[in-house]
């Protein structure tokens, strides 16, 4: 869907997938019909069951997915579409079959030989059209192929003969419909009458009609072969099948690109049928090319299949089907491509007058070749007379050949039976370069591009005795990217407009006083944001152009203020220079890198959502359209619109302070700049056989070395005024400024920044990392530096080498992994070809700063500076120019630059310069005319490391840069300083003041009032095990602790990453300490205290130390919403304000587990540098020094059952005094009562008898 041409896939899709989803619908609705059928076993319910569970399943997917379709996800969710064809596929294939597959033998002396499998299913017969087998009642062309374990891999792919059936499978009832496909015009031969088989098949069919036909089969040529002989070639020709006839082309050696210009003629062809329907659908033809070999058996190197066109005895032989053109027919070897066939066929009807109304076909003209008849004119390209330059640059990486080394090889072109041979080098080790740079020859080459055949380039080694031995070749199957094709100047040739919007403003008053005609004046700002393109003209190369970008009003206003020193907030200030380093402006450019990808994101679906927009207006009407346009504008506007104060879309540009910045690349710089052809073309020598499936040999393991050149071709002859135009040269021909070739000394500076996601190698899922470099001789392996147990690892490391071009310009970078005990494991490895970027146009050499600065973090790295650069650039591209003047202004060719004409140096002091202007002309080279490329910037490149032993999986990424410095040119400065930061060490203080409105958790014993045991627990993430407790709040009642308690965390920081780096030992079994980079976060807890069982956890809050919700001054102002962010509430970095005092709310989640307010608590944050807390101590908790102040709690804060009588006046005494009054004054009345009673009868006794 996608690589056809035709429009609107996504519309496509979304058809495909409604009518899946009605399928679905409707096989389900069929299948609940059908469920209680009685013939049904228990496997055939079952499967019934799952299918419709899966259908059901598959058409809500598929009706969800249609709605999901939009022209950037297309590709994804074609993805999914082809999941659910397998799952079809899948289902509809019984577990069990219930009628056999059909064999087809073929048999010899009652030995099978060959056979054919055609599955029932395929030969089913249905009155329902879409039940009907795909193969039923069809003539079909089966292809026999070897029994056994004969018919597996290579030996099973050739064929062992071709058949021609036609088959039906049908129940009883049906065989009157037996003979319905077959073709008409046949009668049937029936067995005798009396023994009433009348109904059966017949014995045989006699056609009646039948029609004689001539095939010729043009066969031009072919590209690309598999490699079938050890030296990396093969002998090929093809065999062409047709009814029960085969022929062969003429055997040609040594090529994967054979030129056969033959035609094949296939005489007295009798096929059996109505005409109407052979001109509609003529038999297939088969064409299989095959390697000869002067031993044993011929080497079958793929197949392809191909439809002639038919012409028919009462149809004229011209335009437009005939005669045929040439097509491409893609060959095949096994499932796997192997090529492809240049061909014509025609099918010919031969008439009741014979041959002679057939075209002539002319006899053989080429007598060298033999009786061979060449592809008639009409049909082979029309050819016209091609010059090829080559420029011959040299050999790389060549390996050995027959266990001899090679050391006076020579390349030989060839092109369409003419080329030519560079000069021979005379000592491969010494000077792997040619002496002759540039050759050519000319050459017959077809009008159409797509025609033109291969070009072979083949390395053989001149050895003793005049032999030669063939080293290694490569077949450039287009030529298309190496046709001259001259600047077309009806189109305007400085396509700039676009680029203009990146950062640089074209300022045009029209008038002669201003500037000559002609003159493009660009003006760079590099402060400047774009705000908006209010005009853009199309530019010409000698037009005036208007480009109008203006500056936002607040920026200007903000720069004023800036003059004045009058600055309100502290986050608008510049950064201070002294703090900056390379990772501030490393880590400011990924975050812009981050921005740009993320602004693209939204691009692609603003755009996607317009165009939905736009198409459903078309289909379902104005109305609705409308509507759709002005709820997409009111969603837009929404979008633009600044949300509120401090969340507005200026607010992140304003707190991002001006640094300046390089290009982070997320992939290597070679597929950014075309792997640097420019004009220096690689191309992969290879040798050997091509490995099929089961050799397992790969491409990679097929290269013998490279060839360095470069290929120019053009009608002859050229226009003079093209010729006059390119700056041809009779002895260089079409490559100018080619630089010389001759070894040259270069100084290689290799940066290594980091490593991402690198594959574990150790056991415990990590890896010791280190950095080792290869060129050459040189080998530098920086095992000392390891890092342990890494897989982000940051290196941070540079590298200077000595090389000499060409012999050692093969930079390998690769990553081990440091082992105590054995050998280093290889994690993986980068290459870089580091000629092919030294002699790039895009200078690959140093990239080119943003800004140009003689001192600080952004230091102009490349000896040579902005102003030499660019007059060596124009030098070499014969450009007028560099004109500088007046001050700030410079014009090359026919554009002016402008920018500032000062600059500071490391005393504050200004002074006048151009290489701020030179360096603005740098940055838009490209918009030169004719010679303009764009230059490479200051980067960080990404490249992938790879294991030869894991091919094809990627080990993780390396980030780094390389600078070269020829040793003829005056000497860089000293490496940039990119080792990883150090962390700064702080401590944190922090006092627990007050808790408040604590959740109760505790019954009380004795009167069952809610208490809580409060204590407030807090660390730093990372640091658990150093976690630090309050003492206990005994028996709060109204959830208010009051603590003053004091914690102290340690911590190492780095502020760039906003990380507390920990250094720790994994296990005691560890080697060395881990690295552990953390965000800076505190945690506090609040618990209840129990004694004889776990203490129950309240509430907790998180403040990220970077920004985290100012705290509220009182504790009625504290609410839960500070910390789920529903408040905006302005956030405040510890690092900033260095002390913050306040009330947080601490948050727990319920049985709904939604968040609840389970407490808030009153501290004070305040940090200090490790030496700010050396000269002020203080003790943890409430110790000295600084002490503070015990808190004042009430008098029940105690615990019980140490203080029981203070308890009972606590709990019972407070609460139930005139109770127990009263309870006191009863037990008295009931004791006086008591001892009344008692005392009365003794005393009634004495009373009596007088005592």
């Amino acid at each position: 869907m996608i690589k056809t041409e035709k429009s609107y896939p996504e519309r496509r899709l979304r058809g495909v997938l409604e009518e899946l989803s009605c399928g679905c619908h409707r096989f389900l609705s069929l299948a609940d019909k059908d469920q209680g059928h009685l013939s049904r076993t228990r496997l055939d319910r079952e499967r019934l069951k799952s299918c419709m569970r899966e259908l059901e399943s598959m058409g809500q997917q598929a009706k969800t997915l249609r709605a999901q379709v939009k022209r950037h996800t297309v590709r994804d969710k074609l993805r999914l579409c082809q999941n659910f064809l397998q799952k079809l596929r899948f289902l509809a294939d019984e577990p069990q079959h219930s009628v056999p597959d059909i064999f087809i033998w073929m048999m010899s002396n009652n030995k099978r030989i060959a056979y054919a499998r055609v599955p029932s299913k395929d030969l089913l017969f249905s009155l329902v059209e879409e039940e009907l087998g795909k193969d039923c009642a069809k003539v079909k062309t089966l292809f026999l192929k070897l029994p056994g374990k004969r018919g597996f891999g290579s030996m099973g792919w050739t064929v062992q003969a071709k058949l021609e059936l036609y088959l039906w499978l049908g129940l009883s009832k049906q065989r009157k419909d037996f003979l319905c496909g077959l073709p008409c015009g046949f009668e049937e031969v029936k067995a005798a009458q009396g023994l009433g088989l009348h109904s059966f098949p017949p014995i045989s069919l006699v056609y009646t009609k039948k029609q004689v036909f001539q095939l010729r089969a043009h066969m031009y040529q072919a590209r690309s072969l598999f490699a079938a002989d050890s030296s990396g070639l093969s002998d090929p020709f093809a065999r062409v099948f047709f009814i029960n006839q085969s022929q062969c082309t003429e055997v040609l050696n040594e090529t994967l690109c054979p030129t056969w210009d033959q035609m094949l003629v296939f005489d007295n062809l009798e096929l059996y049928g109505e005409a109407q329907e052979l001109r509609d659908d003529p038999p297939i033809i088969v064409i299989e090319i095959y390697d000869q070999d002067t031993m044993g058996k011929f080497d079958f190197m793929g197949r392809t299949f191909a439809k002639p066109v038919v012409k028919m005895a009462d149809e004229a032989y011209c335009p437009p089907r005939f005669p045929p053109q040439l097509e491409y027919y893609q060959i095949y070897r096994g499932n796997v491509t192997a090529g492809d066939l240049l061909a014509a066929f025609e099918l010919l009807q031969i008439g009741p007058a014979g041959k002679a109304d057939l075209p002539p076909i002319d006899g053989p003209v080429d007598v060298d070749r033999g009786p061979i008849m060449p592809v008639p004119m009409g049909i082979r390209p029309v050819l016209s007379k091609y010059r090829i330059e080559v420029l011959f640059w040299g050999l790389r990486d060549l390996k050995r050949v027959n266990l001899a080394q090679v050391d006076r090889p020579r390349v030989d072109i060839e092109c369409a039976g003419k080329g030519v041979q560079s000069s021979m080098i005379h000592n491969y080790k010494k000077n792997p370069n040619f002496n002759t740079l540039v050759k050519w020859f000319e050459v017959d080459l077809p009008e159409n591009e797509l025609l033109h055949p291969p070009l072979n380039i083949r390395v053989v080694d001149c050895r003793a005795f005049g032999r030669y031995t063939l080293v290694g070749s490569h077949a450039v199957s287009s030529l298309r990217r190496f046709i001259y094709r001259p600047p077309d100047h009806s189109a305007p040739n400085w396509n700039s407009t676009v680029r203009l919007l990146r950062g640089c403003r074209v300022l045009c008053n029209g008038g002669p006083s201003s500037h000559p005609t002609g003159e493009v004046v660009v003006n760079m700002e590099p402060e400047a944001p774009v705000k908006k393109l209010e005009t853009m003209v199309k530019l010409d190369a000698t037009s005036d152009a208007v480009i109008k970008v203006d500056v936002a009003d607040e920026e200007k206003e903000k720069k004023r203020k800036k003059k004045k020193g009058s600055s309100e907030e502290p986050e608008d200030e510049e950064p201070d220079e002294s703090m900056l380093d390379w990772w501030s402006k490393y880590f400011a450019s990924i975050d812009t890198m981050k921005e740009q990808l993320r602004q693209q994101d939204t691009s692609g679906v603003d755009l996607e959502e317009k165009e939905e927009m736009d198409n459903t207006e078309a289909l379902k009407g104005l109305t609705k359209g409308k509507e759709k346009a002005k709820a997409a504008k009111e969603e837009k506007k929404k979008r633009t619109q600044s949300p509120g104060p401090g969340q507005g879309s200026e607010a992140p540009e304003k707190k991002k302070p001006k640094i300046d910045e390089l290009k982070v690349y997320p992939k290597e710089l070679e597929s950014e700049f075309d792997n640097f052809e420019d004009w220096l073309h690689t191309f992969n020598l290879l040798r050997g056989k091509t490995g099929d499936d089961e050799d397992g040999s790969t491409e990679d393991e097929r290269i013998v070395g490279r060839f360095k050149g470069s290929l120019c071709m053009y009608k002859v002859p050229l226009p003079e005024d093209v010729s006059r135009e390119a700056g041809y040269d009779p002895v260089c021909g079409m490559f100018q400024g080619i630089p010389s070739n001759d070894p040259i000394n270069v100084l290689v500076r290799v940066y290594v920044v980091r490593a991402t996601d690198l594959h574990p190698a150790d056991i415990n899922g990590k890896a010791d990392p280190y950095i080792a470099i290869r060129l050459g001789k040189t080998d530098i392996r920086d095992k000392e530096n390891y890092i342990s147990k890494q897989l982000n690892p940051v290196f941070g490391k540079s590298f200077d080498i000595e090389a000499c071009f060409p012999m050692e310009s093969m930079l390998t970078v690769a990553v081990y992994d440091w082992d105590l005990v054995g050998t280093d494991d290889l994690i993986g490895e980068t290459k870089i070809d580091l000629e092919n970027r030294f002699y790039s146009k895009h200078r690959a050499t140093c990239g080119i700063a943003q800004t140009y600065s003689i001192h600080g973090y952004n230091i102009w790295r490349d000896p040579m500076k902005p102003s030499q650069i660019l007059t060596r650039l124009c030098k070499e591209g014969k450009v007028d120019g560099p004109h500088f003047g007046p001050p700030g202004r410079v014009k090359v060719s026919n554009r002016v630059f402008t920018g500032p004409s000062e600059m500071e140096d490391e005393n504050g002091q200004r002074g006048p310069t151009d290489e701020h202007v030179a360096l603005c002309a740098l940055r838009h080279w490209e918009d030169i005319p004719r010679v303009g490329c764009r230059l490479v910037p200051e980067h960080v490149e990404t490249r992938p490391l790879l294991n030869p032993d894991k091919p094809g999986i990627e080990q993780g990424r390396l980030e780094l840069w390389v600078d070269m410095f020829p040793m003829d040119m005056p000497a860089p400065g000293t490496p940039l300083d990119i080792s990883p930061r150090k962390p700064k060490k702080y401590e944190l203080r922090v006092i627990v003041w007050n808790t408040d409105e604590v959740v109760l958790e505790d019954d009380d014993f004795f009167t069952g009032e809610k208490s809580s045991d409060i204590f407030v627990r807090g660390w730093l993430k990372g640091q658990q095990e150093d976690k630090q407790d309050t003492d206990v709040h005994y028996h709060s009642l109204t959830g208010e602790g009051n603590f003053n308690w004091r914690y102290l965390f340690p911590f190492d920081y780095l502020a760039a990453e906003e990380k507390i780096v920990i250094s720790k030992k994994e296990s005691m079994f560890s080697w060395d300490e881990t690295e552990y980079k953390i965000p800076a976060r505190l945690t506090l807890q609040i618990w209840d205290a129990d004694h004889f069982s776990a203490d129950d956890f309240l509430g907790a809050i998180e403040l990220d130390l970077n920004r985290f919700p100012r705290g509220a001054k009182t504790a009625k102002q504290c609410t839960m919403e500070m910390a789920t962010g529903e408040l905006d509430v302005p956030l405040v970095s510890i690092f900033k304000q260095k002390r913050v005092k306040g009330w947080w709310p601490l948050l727990a989640r319920n049985e709904n587990d939604e968040f609840e307010l389970t407490g808030k608590v009153e501290a004070e944050l305040h940090l200090l540098t490790a030496e700010e807390a050396e000269k002020n101590p203080v003790g943890l908790a409430r110790n000295e020094p600084d002490p503070l102040e015990k808190p004042n709690r009430p008098d029940t804060s105690f615990i019980w059952f140490l203080n029981p009588l203070k308890s009972a006046r606590y709990f019972l005494w407070h609460t139930y005094r005139w109770l127990l009054l009263k309870l006191l004054l009863l037990v008295l009345l009931l004791l006086l009562l008591a001892l009344f009673l008692y005392s009365v009868p003794g005393y009634l006794v004495k009373k009596i008898l007088g005592a």
